[in-house]
């Protein structure tokens, strides 16, 4: 596996780790604020988190490469408001996107046909991860400001159940 390619998968296993930790952040706050249907939706995302880091990983390790754990920041930022943290998950998803698109390109420039394979459906994923995040900065504008529709809003994203990944490495 090239070098360069090989550094951003392994880099890549860890932010997704971090994007985790980011999203238990956003679940955190939510709790704190009595809106569990919220805390719930970022909850779940923690576990997408998480699992898109495992199939780096067991990508990885599928392609006979060593994996390098590295520390995990702790998420910093303090929100003022609800929307505040819908709109830092947004330009989180964006900044998510930019490093999977990078390690697209490196692939490309080394014609790693497998690797871009493999990336395919993260390509695709990172489409739906900022639409849904737009989605929900959408809705909070739309209507989430009165607390009846607010509460409504609450209970719509409490519904929302984990699915685990189906890429097959």
């Amino acid at each position: 596996m090239d070098k360069k390619v090989y550094e951003l998968l392994n880099q890549q296993v860890n932010k997704e780790f971090y994007s985790a930790y980011l999203y238990l952040d956003f679940s955190n706050y939510f709790k704190s604020k009595g809106l569990d249907g919220f805390a719930n939706w970022y909850l779940i995302q923690a576990q997408e988190e998480r699992d898109h880091a495992m199939l780096f990983y067991q990508y990885l390790q599928n392609e006979n490469q060593s994996v390098s754990l590295e520390a995990i920041a702790k998420p910093d930022k303090v929100f003022e408001s609800g929307m505040d943290v819908l709109k830092a998950g947004l330009a989180h998803e964006e900044y998510v996107t930019s490093l999977i698109n990078d390690i697209y390109s490196a692939a490309s420039e080394v014609k790693d046909y497998r690797t871009m394979q493999f990336l395919d459906w993260f390509v695709k994923e990172q489409g739906e991860e900022e639409m849904n995040a737009n989605g929900l900065i959408s809705k909070m504008e739309l209507f989430g400001f009165d607390p009846r529709s607010l509460y409504m809003l609450d209970q719509e994203l409490g519904a929302r159940v984990y699915s685990a990944p189906s890429l097959v490495l």
